[in-house]
């Protein structure tokens, strides 16, 4: 019964016993296997976001805030709305609950727990929780890290039922399997995590923080790359774009239609629709394949041959052209681009996503990627159009004035900006794995501490 998973550093109770139950296995003499219902109460909130005239003012803890925090705190920005008398009594939340998401796009990141310490008459548990109380026998604190701990998240995993989105009975809860030690335990337990998270995630929080360094490293490589070439030295002239700044004097300023031998959209309307999708045929590039100047292949859509041509006219996409986002957000700006990938064809583009076909003697279409997905923020907060979306159409995109250096040049910036670039995504690979090693060891540490396969009833003093 050692730790290993999570070292040799922790020991194991002197004693087991066998638990009864197959995945639980040996547990620690004088811990009980019991169901959550025989030691707390747990109840899904009907508490919604609306104010209705008649009720009280009331501030809700919602979904959001228990996904993104371990701990409910005074701090948070919780919402105003309104409750009756009765929501008011049965969802007010206290210190020591456990408040749980019981709805999830994925199985697998469902009932995601976490603990109350504020006492506020007026704060109460919002709709898609679940309120968790726990009885005279089970601290909150230790309930909490229980959840956490593989064992409970498998339980509800496999009780989420769904398709599309997965949802939580209350009986999911109140039928779930914890192990219950002596309440001073379940306080050593709970301290000890506390103390041995809090270094783990100051780990992760550094690390992380080195990520965004990266990234922001990388941005401002190609951008000065892109817009200001590789020598330092160059006379700069004003590019007459805003977005785009200063460039080399000997940089041509134009607009991407004048470098564009053909271009198209996708079908519109009714062309394309989900029944229309088959398991092999002409591939569909759709707007979550164009990334940052790079195409992803993770997500893919076909459509039968016979219907493209019938149907569809030509949208064609071939090896080596530019292809461009028509819609984005924040995270995904619109008028990112990349270039397709070699084995593309046969394929064509959706509604939203342009094709540019390249003359090739005049620019490298890796290069154009990468200014116009550099620049597509600006660009986009300039001539796009669309409150929660942006939207560029074919017309305006074609329009987006881009700077390029002699084709050769080009062709450097590119080549050493995949040099550059591949090391500095190498580091961040390594420092993600590691990052992702700690969250393991973690996931890991909270089980075996809440399943009794380490002892750490003297470690909180240490």
């Amino acid at each position: 019964m050692s730790g290993s998973r999570v070292g040799p550093r922790w020991r194991p109770y002197p004693a087991y016993r066998d638990s009864g139950v197959e995945w639980l296995g040996e547990v620690p003499e004088g811990w009980e296997v019991r169901r959550l219902k025989t030691v707390a109460v747990a109840k899904p909130s009907n508490v919604d976001k609306k104010s209705e005239e008649g009720q009280r003012p009331i501030r809700l803890c919602n979904y959001v805030d228990v996904y993104k925090n371990e701990s409910i705190t005074a701090d948070l920005p919780f919402m105003a709305a309104t409750a009756t008398d009765a929501q008011i009594r049965d969802f007010r939340i206290k210190p020591s609950d456990v408040l749980a998401t019981k709805d999830s796009e994925t199985a697998d990141d469902i009932a995601v727990p976490a603990l109350v310490q504020v006492d506020e008459p007026d704060l109460l548990c919002g709709y898609h929780l679940t309120m968790i109380r726990p009885g005279s026998d089970l601290l909150g604190a230790y309930l909490f890290r229980c959840m956490q701990a593989e064992g409970m998240s498998n339980q509800f995993m496999l009780s989420a039922n769904g398709v599309t989105r997965f949802g939580l009975p209350v009986s999911a809860f109140t039928e779930a399997l914890l192990l219950l030690p002596p309440l001073p335990e379940q306080q050593a337990i709970a301290a000890f995590l506390d103390r041995e998270t809090i270094k783990i995630d100051t780990l992760i929080a550094k690390k992380e923080r080195l990520l965004e360094f990266l990234d922001e490293k990388r941005t401002a490589l190609i951008s000065w790359a892109v817009t200001k070439g590789l020598d330092p030295g160059a006379p700069m002239k004003d590019s007459g774009v805003e977005w785009l700044g200063e460039v080399p004097e000997g940089w041509e300023v134009t607009s991407l239609s004048r470098v564009t031998q053909s271009r198209c959209d996708g079908p519109f309307g009714s062309g394309l629709k989900t029944e229309h999708y088959e398991d092999s045929g002409i591939r569909v590039i759709r707007l979550q394949n164009v990334g940052f100047a790079g195409f992803r292949d993770s997500d893919r859509a076909f459509i039968s041959e016979q219907y493209y041509k019938t149907s569809l006219g030509d949208h064609s996409v071939n090896e080596g052209d530019l292809l461009i986002a028509g819609l984005g957000d924040s995270e995904h700006p619109v008028g990112r681009a990349c270039v397709a990938p070699a084995g593309i064809s046969p394929a064509m583009v959706k509604a939203d996503c342009f094709r540019f076909r390249l003359d090739s003697r005049r620019v490298f279409s890796p290069f154009v990627a990468l200014q116009l997905s550099i620049t597509a923020a600006a660009a986009g907060g300039a001539e796009a159009t669309g409150a929660t979306r942006a939207r560029m159409n074919l017309s305006s995109t074609s329009a987006r004035r881009i700077a390029t250096p002699p084709l050769s040049e080009q062709q450097a910036i590119a080549a050493y900006l995949d040099r550059e670039t591949t090391k500095l995504d190498t580091l961040k690979s390594k420092i993600q794995k590691a990052i992702d090693l700690l969250k393991e060891y973690r996931t890991a540490l909270i089980s075996a501490a809440v399943t009794g396969k380490i002892d750490v009833r003297d470690e909180v003093a240490t």
